[in-house]
Order: structure tokens, then sequence, then C-alpha cells
């Protein structure tokens, strides 16, 4: 931090974190831990990462400082054998040119805007630029992302500019964060690194384990008993939901940890409040319906209880899991791994339970009578 002026130190090391974070966590579910230290003079960003076994690959990612850079758009015209194309062609203007990124508001319109301050020479190289892309976009990439692709109004002049659009004051606070961190010339350098074994959580897993093992018995026995063949069919398909969840956090890959293991276990909750929410409706319906009717009626009037318990369950996971990271909510890496897996999982039981366990009982349900 020794070339950042005091008032900006704070800003550069939240900035720092952000971009670290995002590197390490871009899909949502790795569920890092991404947190910043300042103590004694020393600033620390501190890293926490769930089921990495190469750390060497892990300390090349975080370990690199934010790279900003202007990009201008090239018109690629049509061929015989290609239609026309763009392309992104890297300037001379880097985040070493830009000065500061600070949220301001509009004077005309009262909204909230970025403004940009450039250096000396990132004014002149700036004013070249936009003299050139007048009408066109001029996407800002910070570590290969585009952050923002605003388009020139006119040539700039001065060393100074404005970003506008419709901007929440939120959306503004971050893009001049995200700007301030390539911005900024602080290099990150390792400290310290840690592998912790699993081994020192050996006797947690397994009471984790049997106890799962356990609980999913009583609740399958639970089924058999309370609901005989209709139990077993809702068994069936529980089991089928379980291999497809497990199946696709291989594929995405999730990292599961105990919020994780939190998120699929209420989900296997959920899948089963579905089917409970249905044959209890059923046991209503088959004493004035015949068997079948009776059965496609349940699905039919349960749909409602479940498609609002699902979609409130939904509502809280996206909260939960912040995609659009608003600052007013969380944006921590276990909190966000426990709401994706448990929507997951209540994706993948509204399968199982409409598909899967409806088409199971229309086959193996036998045809009854009239229940007097």
């Amino acid at each position: 931090m020794s070339k950042i002026p005091a008032d900006k130190q704070s800003t550069a090391l939240g900035g720092v974190r952000n971009i670290i974070e995002r590197r390490v966590n871009l899909f949502g579910v790795s569920e890092p831990t991404v947190q910043t230290s300042q103590f004694q003079g020393k600033d620390r960003v501190i890293v926490d990462l769930p089921g990495v076994s190469d750390t060497q690959q892990a300390v090349s990612l975080i370990g690199q400082t934010a790279q900003l850079q202007f990009v201008e758009v090239k018109e690629i015209p049509a061929t015989k054998t290609a239609s026309a194309s763009a392309t992104l062609v890297p300037t001379n203007l880097t985040g070493a040119d830009l000065q500061s990124a600070a949220v301001k508001f509009d004077s005309q319109t009262g909204k909230p805007i970025v403004s940009l301050q450039f250096t000396n020479d990132g004014g002149k190289k700036f004013e070249d630029i936009t003299g050139r892309n007048i009408g066109k976009q001029l996407p800002i990439v910070l570590d290969n992302q585009v952050v923002s692709a605003p388009v020139v109004q006119q040539q700039i002049t001065g060393g100074s500019a404005q970003i506008t659009g419709s901007f929440t004051i939120d959306q503004a606070k971050q893009l001049a964060i995200q700007l301030n961190a390539g911005a900024l010339p602080v290099p990150v350098s390792l400290i310290q690194q840690t592998s912790v074994g699993a081994s020192l959580g050996a006797l947690s897993i397994k009471q984790s384990i049997l106890a799962g093992i356990v609980g999913a018995i009583m609740v399958l026995l639970f089924m058999i008993a309370n609901y005989g063949g209709l139990g077993v069919i809702a068994d069936i398909g529980l089991f089928i939901f379980a291999v497809i969840t497990i199946a696709l956090y291989k594929l995405i890959p999730v990292t599961v940890t105990l919020p994780g293991i939190a998120g699929f276990m209420l989900s296997v909750g959920m899948a089963l409040d579905g089917n409970i929410l249905i044959f209890e409706r059923f046991k209503e319906e088959r004493l004035i319906r015949e068997y079948h009717q009776a059965l496609e009626v349940s699905f039919g009037r349960a749909w409602n209880s479940i498609r609002d318990a699902y979609a409130a369950t939904l509502i809280t996971c996206f909260v939960l899991a912040n995609p659009l990271d608003w600052t007013f909510l969380n944006s921590s890496g276990p909190i966000r791994g426990f709401a994706i897996t448990l929507a997951l999982g209540i994706f993948i039981s509204l399968f199982t339970g409409i598909f899967v366990s409806r088409n199971l009982l229309r086959v193996f349900v036998k045809e009854g009578g009239k229940k007097k």
C-alpha cells in the first residue's frame, strides 16, 4: 500500500478482495471465504478454498494484480464465407493511466454517475481514443471481463470523463470499486499458505455419514409404513432425486461443505413434502372417485400448495445467493453455497416429483373401485 494515499487504502483493499473472490468463485458454487485484515499497519486478504488440491494453481490465480484495460470495438466486414462480426482490440490506455473513479450525481437529472479522472498521459491517450470512436462503445475490461461498455458521445478532453446510464447507487458504487481495483497499483504477494487435511475432520465426517444414513432409513420406512405402496413409489423417486443431484454436483462441479450438505438435506425434505401433500389429498379424493382419477385430481389440486412453497424457497435462495452482488445483501461464499445447492435441489425435486413419481404411480397403481 506504499503507493496508495491513506484515504484510499481501505477502498483499494476492498477492491482487491472483490477481484480475488470473483476469480476463485466464478460460478458461486466453490464456497470460498475471502476476508480482509488490517492490523498493525499490515494489510492482508485471507482466502479459504475448500476442496482445492492444486495449491500452486490457486496461488497463481489469486496472486495477480488486477488488470484494467480500455478496448476498442473493431467491425469485421462480411465476406462470402462469413457474416459481419466484431472483435475487441486492446488500446494503450490501462489502469495505470486511471487516477481514480468515484460516484457522483448528475447535476441535471440527479442520477448517480461514475466520474473518471485520468493522469496527464492517460488524458491524452483517452482524448485520442474517444476521438476515433465517437458513436461507438468503448468497453472497459477488468481481468478479461467487460465491466462496462459506455458509448462515446463526443471527443473527451481535459483528462476527466463520466459514465452515465440507468445506474442505481449500489451499481455505481460497485463499478467504481471495480475500476479503482484495476487502477490502483496494489501488488499482491503470497505471505503464507496452509493445506488442512481432511483427517482433522475424519470423526465428524463418519458421524455425519452415519447420521445421514440413519435419518434416510427412518424417512424411507416412515413413508412405507404410512402410505404403503405409494410410499414405496415415493422412496424410488427420492432415490432417483439423490442420484441426479450427486451427478450434477460432480459435473458442475459443486464443492460440498457443511452449508452445501445442509442445502441438500433441506431439498430432500422438500421433495418428500411434495409427495406427502399429494398422498394426503389422494386419501380424500379416492373416497369419491375411481383410483386413477383420484390420483390425477390429487396431483392437480396439490400443485398449488407445492408451487407456492417452492416459489417462496427459491426467492429465499435468490436473496441468499445474491447473484447481482447487491452491497446491502450477503456475499459470503458458504451462504451462497447453501443457497445454490438448495435451489438446485428444488429444481430436481420438481422434476422427480412431477415426472418420475407421477409416471411411476400411473404405471404401478392398480385399478380400484370407488371407496365408500
